[in-house]
């Protein structure tokens, strides 16, 4: 600090002038505080309600990412409840087919093509096939066509495998039951998106699944993963899954989850309740890890391709 003389007056000691400047800066700094203290309380407590809040619903939600649900599982979808979408281009680099390669694109969700009591029968006939085996992870499938059925780390040939065992497990009952429930399905995506039913074909893999919360053993189980099915199989158009078990009293988690720019839609399964949809990258999708219980579903696939058309399952002959 410089202090200047003027005439005969005395010069004021330096450190006493700064001690007062020290303290009229302290008085005014705590003058400040009770100014603003009440305001900064005001924020800090408006911060807290938001952390809160945000904290609450991030623990109210199985999936903090769902952002809504196209279908509960208590609400019974008379008719198709349908959300159109915008198609992808991924339907330029295979082959068109008028009539069936989708010009609209959507997804869509029924509890009026297929009864409980249908579900529940094919859920037994799942249930009987997939304990002759099963993953030794969370995911198990047993498709019927191919007779591809999991066991352990690895799948074998239901129908090669256990011969003639085959028919004290499956009937023809199950076979017509399988094949009538697939009609009606087609039927219901051909009318949805205005498509010709005779040209939608069956195609591969279509098959049932079983899901539960035992850990992955191998890539097989991991089927949580973000997928397009038209990327995964080339042949699929579009894609349908029949629940044949119900969401928050078979099983938790385990929803469908559709996964869109601006959000994800959920489906929640309901027995019987058949959810489709064009099988593009407008349709990303993943399905929740299941928590608890065993979640059953049948993935019913179908192409415009009829190169890659699959005939419906038989009962395999047997030799006498």
């Amino acid at each position: 600090m410089t202090i200047q003389r003027r005439g005969n007056s005395k010069i004021p000691d330096a450190n006493g002038i700064e001690k007062k400047i020290k303290r009229g800066n302290a008085l005014r700094q705590a003058s400040a505080w009770r100014g603003s203290r009440g305001s900064l309380l005001v924020v800090v407590v408006a911060a807290l309600a938001v952390v809160g809040t945000l904290t609450w619903l991030y623990l109210a939600s199985g999936d903090p990412y769902t952002t809504e649900t196209l279908v509960r599982q208590a609400e019974v979808i008379a008719q198709p409840r349908v959300y159109t979408v915008d198609c992808s281009e991924d339907y330029e680099n295979y082959k068109r087919y008028p009539g069936c390669t989708p010009q609209t694109c959507g997804r869509a969700i029924t509890d009026n093509s297929v009864t409980r009591e249908e579900a529940m029968a094919l859920r037994r006939l799942a249930e009987r096939g997939l304990a002759l085996a099963g993953s030794d992870g969370g995911a198990s499938i047993l498709d019927l066509h191919s007779g591809a059925l999991s066991m352990g780390k690895q799948f074998v040939n239901i129908y090669r495998y256990f011969g003639e065992q085959i028919t004290d497990v499956f009937s023809e009952e199950d076979f017509r039951l399988y094949r009538e429930v697939r009609g009606r399905i087609q039927a219901v995506i051909a009318e949805t998106f205005d498509l010709d039913p005779s040209l939608l074909y069956l195609t591969k893999p279509t098959f049932f699944s079983r899901i539960n919360s035992t850990l992955a053993k191998t890539q097989h189980d991991e089927y949580w993963h973000p997928h397009i099915d038209k990327v995964t199989y080339g042949s699929f158009d579009y894609t349908s899954l029949l629940y044949l078990s119900d969401y928050g009293t078979d099983f938790t988690g385990g929803r469908f989850i559709f996964m869109d720019s601006n959000g994800n839609r959920t489906v929640e399964p309901r027995a019987g309740r058949v959810s489709f949809f064009s099988s593009g990258s407008e349709n990303l999708h993943r399905v929740e890890q299941v928590s608890w219980g065993t979640r059953y579903a049948i993935t019913v696939s179908f192409t415009c391709d009829p190169a890659h058309a699959i005939a419906d399952p038989a009962m395999p002959i047997t030799s006498v």
